[in-house]
């Protein structure tokens, strides 16, 4: 990945970083992740082996998070569930329901 794809997908934006504002540690760096890879991508990551490691370097500097921090995020439960909602909601989607589909 060259600079100018980091710098176009992988900066956070004022309103992303207000979005951050009040997560510490892995929480931020991890939440920051999410975030920019369903505005890139269209989806949130499975997990951190799905990041570019370019990516997550970017991020991490950005947010103030060391990179080893990111072995600490929780991956599946529900606070993840909770930050997937809030990026949906400050993004403007929300979760296809069963009438989405059908139609």
């Amino acid at each position: 990945m060259d600079l100018d794809e980091l710098v176009e997908h992988w900066t956070l934006l004022d309103d992303e970083r207000e979005l951050i504002a009040g997560k510490r540690g892995p929480t931020r760096l991890g939440f920051a992740l999410l975030l920019k890879f369903y505005t890139r991508i269209g989806r949130f990551p499975r997990g951190c082996g799905e990041l570019p490691d370019e990516a997550v370097e970017c991020v991490a500097r950005q947010v103030g998070v060391g990179l080893s921090e990111l072995g600490q995020y929780e991956w599946t439960g529900s606070t993840i569930a909770y930050y997937r909602a809030q990026i949906r909601s400050h993004l403007g989607f929300r979760e296809c329901s069963v009438i989405d589909a059908e139609s």
